[in-house]
């Protein structure tokens, strides 16, 4: 599952929360799950369900536990969690309590995300997604991808400037793969098999093989003229592409 010094911070996170909050289950998903974690380059996304929702008080002293994870080892600063009351699971448009980049925030738990968790969550503590968590249909994933696409990533290919970043190139790209996939066949697939499948949909050579070796290999710095070709390499595959996606959505099912 996981490289020695991420499952010791994994299990040094369940030892430090069980303490301060009613905890019931903690799940992993993302990379982590789905067996394409890249220790110091992918995130370490969880799932905490809770009894009830956490107090203030409480808040106060999670916050603490995460920083002095951080102090503890480099790996906490990509360790997120969203933690959710058992009884407000149902609604995946309800925000919950996250610590992600360092910080609290409110996030959903998406119908991606919850998928995940059923088809391949591990269990770090407690019971298993199935007992806890309602199922999410083709129809309700299929939904959501599609808004995603269109409510987020279309209007972000109007600001050009965001796109000299690795971040946008690289979620930008494998969203694209991974939601043709989900929309084709109703599956979820790991970041290496979306960059498969971003050859397979003629997305340009060299900005696949850039994510790959940023993921996977060793690069060496990348030079103000690459960043700004990859960019708009990137930026004139995207727009058509995503365009003939959303239009190509497959009809409702539930």
């Amino acid at each position: 599952m996981t490289d020695e010094a991420t499952g010791r911070l994994l299990g040094r996170f369940v030892d430090a929360v069980q303490p301060v909050l009613p905890l019931v289950s903690v799940w992993a998903h993302g990379s982590l799950a789905g067996g394409d974690y890249q220790p110091g380059r992918s995130d370490l996304d969880l799932i905490a369900i809770l009894r009830r929702p956490c107090t203030a008080a409480e808040e106060r002293q999670l916050g603490e536990v995460h920083e002095s994870l951080g102090s503890a080892s480099a790996l906490a600063s990509g360790l997120h969690c969203s933690y959710c009351a058992a009884g407000e699971l149902d609604d995946p448009a309800r925000l919950h309590l996250t610590w992600a980049h360092e910080e609290f925030m409110r996030r959903r738990v998406t119908p991606v995300t919850r998928r995940e968790l059923h088809d391949f969550g591990l269990v770090l503590y407690g019971e298993a997604p199935a007992a806890l968590l309602p199922p999410v249909t083709g129809g309700q994933l299929a939904e959501f991808v599609v808004q995603d696409l269109e409510s987020f990533w279309l209007p972000s290919l109007d600001h050009p400037e965001r796109w000299d970043r690795d971040i946008w190139v690289d979620l930008g790209l494998l969203t694209l793969a991974r939601a043709t996939v989900t929309l084709r066949d109703g599956r979820l697939i790991t970041k290496a098999e979306a960059l498969c499948v971003l050859t397979e949909l003629g997305a340009p050579a060299e900005v696949v093989d850039d994510i790959r070796q940023r993921r996977y290999g060793e690069p060496g710095p990348a030079s103000q003229r690459w960043i700004a070709r990859r960019a708009e390499l990137t930026l004139t595959f995207l727009r058509p592409a995503i365009e003939q996606l959303v239009a190509q959505r497959p009809p409702s099912t539930g």
